[in-house]
């Protein structure tokens, strides 16, 4: 395929990554454009029908929904990151909706506006990984030995919790040896790394620290 590609993205959002990431795991060029969601270009509410980031546009086209851009990659861009087998391709797909849930279970802890509920949405996140574990193959990635589409969707998942742990111990990956192996294989992919500026970081705590939550508070006492 060779055509013009462009990303439109916005610096925080985890679905952007996991599109980016495909489309370095593809090898492909493309340009990225960052708009700011709170004051959305005009001509970003045309080709976005639900005000959201990622867009891809392919030689003007816009393809909007993280998923749906991940698959049209897979579809027309080698080499494949989804399973060839129909069953195993369901399952792959199924792990993606989980990764979207946890995605909401994330916002859920940061949004947490008492320590109570924030002890709540800490449970729930541990009980996921703690499903995740037993689930995962010997590694390193999802599907043992083969980068999946899978795995571009919890990079950006994971990488919260690189700015979590700067902020205090949560305990979410304690006993969990192939979650945690899982996580620094795609903390060390190179996909994963360059789906980010490099201050996303500081972006991300003052993101946080601008919530109005628990853990908000926990940032500005520090």
């Amino acid at each position: 395929m060779n055509s013009n590609l462009l990303l439109v993205s916005h610096a925080l959002c985890p679905y952007v990554q996991r599109a980016a990431i495909v489309l370095a795991e593809k090898g492909v060029l493309f340009e990225r454009r960052d708009i700011d969601l709170s004051k959305k270009p005009d001509w970003f509410l045309k080709v976005s029908p639900l005000g959201k980031t990622p867009v891809l546009l392919v030689d003007g086209a816009p393809i909007f929904e993280s998923s749906v851009i991940c698959e049209y990659l897979d579809d027309t861009l080698a080499p494949r990151l989804h399973p060839q087998e129909p069953l195993e391709r369901a399952r792959h797909r199924a792990w993606i909706e989980f990764g979207s849930a946890l995605l909401n279970a994330i916002w859920a802890f940061y949004t947490a506006p008492g320590e109570t509920e924030l002890a709540a949405r800490i449970e729930d996140i541990r009980n996921r990984f703690e499903q995740l574990e037993g689930t995962l193959a010997t590694g390193p990635f999802f599907a043992a030995d083969h980068f999946s589409i899978v795995d571009a969707a919890f990079g950006p998942v994971f990488r919260y919790f690189d700015v979590f742990e700067s902020i205090d111990d949560f305990d979410f990956f304690t006993g969990l040896p192939k979650v945690t192996a899982w996580r620094k294989a795609l903390a060390d992919r190179p996909s994963v790394q360059s789906a980010v500026h490099a201050d996303y970081p500081r972006l991300l705590r003052q993101f946080l620290q601008g919530r109005g939550s628990a853990l908000s508070r926990r940032i500005s006492s520090e």
